[in-house]
């Protein structure tokens, strides 16, 4: 009886990995503007419909909009000159871009951070803002979170975590060992944790790489983006982190890297 009820539990695991396999791999997107084949689930207009409806709640969670007209201007200043070399670019290539682009500054002094919702809301915190020294530097971080956007890194998210939950429920299902420390689900639910992360990593980095591009169309020196760097590094109190257990690349590396993006996207004049 003990082996038949594995062997219905295992059949059922795999019905259940072969559901999620399919799910992913059906949602097939060809992102218009980067040219990039993605797994999304979501359409543009989703992503828009989403971002405006959650953006209310996330700035409350920070205290809310920062009560300074003149700030909250000057960052929606920076980041519409990002987005119209952006624009100029899509025009180009004949595509319209579908996102509703705004800047927000948070009223949260002691977190430093900036983030992005699906569809092209956009913040700081005031507690990021006040440590920048220099336009270019508002530049970088929010070229950065407008790259998160055009890339559709949170609706690539969406589909990899329906996905890993799925395989996640499908291992649960399949094997129960109640004499082990660690049950295989949990092993499962750790590995998918790590997967996801990895993906978290590789968004930054490329979101890096379309901040020193649009920084250097929009004719900022891009190697404020370094120094953006070295403010994140600093405000985490140099603390050196385990990078593989991290959703961000280190300061260190990303620096490495933002050098080559200068490099390659010719502003070596600045």
């Amino acid at each position: 009886m003990q082996s038949s009820g594995f062997k219905l539990r295992f059949i059922i695991g795999i019905i259940m990995a072969f559901v999620a396999l399919i799910s992913y791999y059906s949602k097939n997107q060809t992102n218009p503007f980067t040219g990039e084949d993605q797994h999304i689930a979501l359409t543009p207009e989703q992503e828009v419909a989403m971002g405006l409806q959650s953006a209310p709640q996330m700035a409350q969670e920070y205290g809310g909009v920062y009560p300074d007209n003149e700030v909250q201007q000057q960052a929606k200043a920076v980041g519409n000159k990002i987005v119209s070399k952006l624009e100029d670019e899509a025009k180009t290539k004949g595509i319209a871009i579908p996102y509703q682009f705004d800047f927000h500054v948070l009223a949260d002094a002691q977190t430093v951070n900036a983030f992005a919702l699906p569809g092209g809301q956009i913040f700081i915190t005031v507690g990021l803002l006040k440590r920048l020294k220099t336009e270019a530097q508002l530049a970088g971080v929010l070229g950065h979170e407008i790259g998160h956007v055009i890339h559709r890194h949170s609706a690539e998210q969406m589909a990899k975590s329906d996905f890993y939950q799925g395989l996640v429920g499908a291992i649960a299902t399949a094997t129960t060992d109640p004499n082990s420390g660690m049950g295989a689900g949990q092993i499962a639910q750790y590995v998918a944790q790590i997967q996801q992360m990895k993906f978290g990593r590789e968004d930054e980095l490329q979101s890096d790489e379309f901040g020193v591009k649009y920084m250097i169309e929009a004719g900022y020196d891009p190697n404020a983006m370094i120094e953006v760097m070295e403010i994140l590094e600093e405000a985490s109190g140099g603390a050196q982190r385990d990078e593989f257990m991290s959703t961000h690349p280190s300061p260190a590396n990303r620096i490495t890297k933002i050098k080559e993006h200068i490099a390659k996207y010719g502003g070596g004049k600045y």
